[in-house]
């Protein structure tokens, strides 16, 4: 299948300091795309892979599992760390929690994080029907294009796929599981007002991670999607800061924009 119009991976070479974007759930790297360009402007090596499954049509989705998810991100990681000495690795939503899951498996090979609205349960009573029900009934609504700002849209599916839901329940559950091993630097921003991502999920992320070097930031002006809303640009700033910060003198000035 084609992948829809926006949703396409996105990769700059930049310099010897590398940051990893990892999109969310039934999402794609448009919503990370912004993002990407500001650190890629600022002379970053930026990889933002397209998750196995996102990007087309959700029937495609139905057939992977976080399995497959990680796998993508596991691999981006290893290929930017061939090209750069230091790696930070940055999520939305989901992809906060495959950020996490990188943080705990690898070690000092990731130098910090930042999460925006990052996913940690899978919510409500349906949740505990995912077993069986998704054998009966094979999407749900979706939970693509929670923005607040006017004429802002996300490119994500409109449905979710069940199978996926669960296996996302699953994910969730291992990552809670791996929290302890998170020692990384931290910047968690959240937004008060999610329609997807409860505060709890933050919470609970704080409350398990093992860093010591943690900064949590509320982002009042947006919804789930905050990184195509109103406090983008501070989840932008926020993001540089703990890059210059943590790798002094290597970073600063500016690059070229690069697609495809």
């Amino acid at each position: 299948m084609p992948v829809l119009p926006g949703a396409e991976p996105y990769r700059h070479e930049g310099g010897e300091v590398g940051v990893l974007l990892c999109h969310g759930f039934t999402g794609s790297p448009q919503s990370l795309r912004p993002w990407a360009e500001y650190l890629a402007e600022r002379g970053l090596s930026v990889s933002v892979p397209l998750l196995p499954g996102h990007g087309t049509r959700w029937q495609d989705m139905r057939l992977t599992t976080w399995h497959d998810w990680y796998a993508e991100v596991d691999r981006a990681l290893r290929e930017l760390r061939e090209r750069c000495g230091t790696v930070f690795v940055f999520g939305l939503s989901m992809g906060g929690a495959l950020a996490l899951r990188l943080a705990a498996r690898h070690g000092d090979a990731v130098r910090g994080l930042v999460l925006v609205n990052p996913g940690n349960k899978v919510h409500g009573v349906a949740a505990h029907a995912l077993p069986v029900v998704r054998h009966l009934v094979p999407t749900t609504k979706g939970v693509a294009d929670d923005i607040a700002k006017e004429g802002v849209t996300e490119v994500g599916y409109d449905r979710v796929p069940l199978h996926s839901a669960y296996s996302l329940r699953q994910f969730f559950r291992t990552v809670d599981g791996e929290l302890p091993q998170v020692t990384q630097p931290l910047v968690l921003l959240h937004s008060p007002q999610d329609h997807v991502v409860p505060p709890a999920d933050s919470a609970r992320i704080l409350s398990r991670v093992s860093s010591t070097d943690v900064r949590e930031v509320l982002l009042e002006q947006s919804y789930h999607v905050a990184t195509l809303d109103h406090d983008a640009e501070r989840i932008f700033d926020e993001s540089w800061a703990l890059v210059e910060r943590l790798t002094p003198g290597r970073v600063g000035g500016k690059g070229s924009r690069s697609g495809g």
